[in-house]
């Protein structure tokens, strides 16, 4: 699993590459606490490479979420497979992200 995190302007694009899966998410999870302090930005979840994700990445992706709303940011998700869509679904997490 690989992260990058680019900054665009008004965006924070946070890229995720791999399987986001249980081993990968302690690594991950520290990978994304820049944008624990984001401010006022679109904050991006590029998912285009992102081949898997489990409950762990899920939680990943809540508590950038949490963290976000307070420091006025918007969070959303981009480039899905049909999978993790489906996991998405099954979680009631398209009610809570910008799915694009």
């Amino acid at each position: 699993m690989k992260t990058e995190i680019v900054h665009n302007g008004n965006q924070v694009i946070a890229k995720f590459i791999g399987r986001l899966d249980t081993p990968s998410a302690v690594q991950t999870a520290e990978d994304v606490k820049p944008l624990m302090e984001v401010e006022n930005k679109e904050i991006i979840l590029e998912c285009a490479e992102l081949e898997y994700i489990s409950s762990s990445g899920l939680r990943i992706f809540l508590s950038i979420r949490k963290e976000a709303a307070p420091h006025g940011c918007k969070v959303i998700v981009r480039n899905i497979n049909d999978e993790i869509r489906q996991v998405f679904m099954m979680t009631g997490f398209v009610s809570l992200f910008d799915i694009q």
